[in-house]
């Protein structure tokens, strides 16, 4: 009895042991498991990398070859473009220098003529030289001429100023103002008073407003030495240094205004003669005959 207890007791020592020694190898053969698992992943991972990098170089290699071989070609390209480019200016530079060539060669034979050009721009440089020549002659007769009527219409001005100033002439009782003693020669303006002869302004008629407006009519008063008196010779371009101003007009203006030829006439007024003024013992006869013509109408043909 006691072996049987014994023999029981022994097997259920087995049975734990036996459980125990097979959990034991089975957690060994998955620790086993789970570590060849994890060889295999690594190894076939380096294999597959190994592999990859073989294809990416290979890949690489195929590439560098691919775009070699294209860059070749387009720069073969390229160079053939540019030679044709080359070659074909290098052909149109010719052609034009042929061309030119054969223009000047049938220019000169046929249009233009070198020599008979040349005598004409020669003479046409002669003729621009007299032409000059004439031009500044021109000028010079131009510039003479402008300083001869700035001289006429000077000294129409000083005569006109000495008939205005006519009365100031110096006498043999008393000198004028122009004839100081303290001066060792005589004033211009006393010698040209000397020579001018003194004329009374005549009346201005209504048909005589021509003088009113600068223009010097057949009735208005003329003086010696003036652009309207019979002594200058006039042509007929030469023209009054007055303004040009516009007509007046014949209608009577309202207001406290007079007649033109009134205001001329107060203008033209002179005062009377006095012994200052006599210059000659013949001075009245001379004024006498003066008035005689100017009232005396001639002798007409009618009875």
């Amino acid at each position: 009895m006691a072996e049987l207890l014994k023999i029981k007791s022994e097997v259920d020592e087995f049975k734990k042991e036996y459980f125990h020694r097979n959990s034991q190898a089975e957690e060994n053969r998955q620790r086993e498991y789970q570590a060849a698992n994890r060889i295999q992943s690594w190894f076939r991972a380096c294999k597959v990398r190994a592999y990859l990098s073989r294809l990416h170089k290979k890949a690489i290699i195929i590439q560098r070859i691919w775009r070699g071989f294209t860059a070749r070609a387009g720069f073969r390209q390229m160079v053939k473009a540019a030679y044709f480019i080359m070659k074909m200016n290098f052909y149109e530079a010719m052609a034009v220098r042929i061309q030119q060539r054969w223009r000047g060669f049938f220019v000169r034979k046929h249009i233009h003529n070198y020599y008979a050009r040349k005598s004409y721009l020669e003479g046409l440089s002669k003729k621009n030289e007299l032409v000059r020549m004439e031009l500044a002659e021109l000028e010079e007769l131009q510039k003479r001429e402008r300083d001869c009527v700035e001289m006429v219409k000077e000294q129409t001005a000083k005569v006109y100023q000495a008939h205005r100033l006519h009365h100031l002439l110096s006498t043999k009782q008393c000198p004028g103002v122009f004839n100081s003693p303290f001066r060792p020669a005589p004033h211009e303006m006393e010698i040209l008073l000397r020579q001018v002869k003194y004329q009374a302004p005549t009346r201005l008629d209504p048909r005589g407003r021509a003088c009113l407006m600068g223009m010097l009519g057949p009735t208005a008063p003329s003086f010696p030495g003036t652009l309207g008196s019979p002594w200058i010779k006039t042509s007929g371009t030469c023209c009054s240094s007055k303004p040009i101003l516009p007509p007046i007009s014949s209608k009577k203006q309202q207001g406290l205004y007079r007649k033109p030829g009134e205001v001329w006439e107060q203008r033209m007024l002179c005062p009377d003669l006095t012994l200052r003024l006599q210059t000659s013992y013949t001075y009245l006869e001379e004024a006498q005959s003066q008035l005689q013509h100017k009232y005396i109408r001639p002798p007409t043909g009618k009875i």
